[in-house]
């Protein structure tokens, strides 16, 4: 077989990096959560889109006459968390349905529910936290109305997105216990070593064993979630 090579983030050729991640939904995900990932993985540009509309509106802000510490720390969150959403709750999602691992998918919960929180203050939109949310954009209206138009694109895709966080949270949860999942059976893959098979699977899709071509080793668990209709 051919060597999986990494394929996440598909950089342009004259940047001299190379991927990091290996991702293939349809090969790797079973059939009834392929739309569920992709739907996060929707989600999580959504939320970089948002980061990045957030930097504009905090330009105006500030040239509307708001302090320039709120564009600062726009691009602060934009180039952290960005980045980080990605590898710090779509990424232990992924491993989670595709190795049937309630190691990753409590990764996936406690870092997310963080994620959801923050986005929540970010909608809210309180001074001085490098987002335009609804606080600071229905204020800065009796300031200067064209930038406070400008901060309002932010303040509803900041809303939009903890929405639909929440109710992927919601979803995630009603799959995983459905399937039997419980904060035990993480606690006995952490104990066992069972939640590093998912690196060492990442390793076998990305070589090829020194003694000859082989089949990659796949995870032994088939993911069991039942499947309750389309979300």
């Amino acid at each position: 077989m051919a060597e999986r090579v990494n394929n996440f983030p598909p950089l342009p050729r004259f940047i001299p990096l190379k991927p990091c991640f290996y991702q293939n939904v349809e090969e790797e995900i079973p059939p009834q959560h392929r739309q569920l990932i992709r739907r996060v993985y929707n989600l999580w540009i959504l939320y970089s889109a948002a980061l990045c509309t957030n930097v504009v509106s905090c330009i105006a802000w500030w040239a509307g006459g708001g302090s320039g510490v709120n564009f600062g720390l726009s691009l602060l969150w934009l180039l952290l968390f960005s980045p980080c959403g990605y590898t710090c709750w779509f990424r232990p999602l992924y491993k989670a349905f595709r190795a049937d691992s309630s190691f990753n998918f409590m990764s996936f919960f406690f870092i997310f529910f963080l994620q959801c929180v923050l986005v929540i203050f970010q909608a809210v939109g309180f001074s001085n936290w490098g987002a335009c949310g609804w606080i600071a954009t229905v204020m800065f209206f009796s300031t200067n109305v064209g930038s406070a138009v400008v901060m309002l694109f932010s303040t509803l895709l900041f809303t939009l997105v903890a929405v639909l966080m929440a109710l992927v949270l919601i979803r995630v949860h009603r799959l995983y216990r459905g399937g039997g999942g419980s904060f035990q059976r993480a606690q006995e893959e952490w104990s066992t070593g069972a939640w590093k098979s998912a690196a060492a699977n990442d390793a076998g899709f990305n070589a090829i064993s020194v003694s000859g071509p082989s089949l990659p080793q796949y995870p032994a668990a088939v993911p069991s979630y039942p499947d309750d209709g389309p979300w």
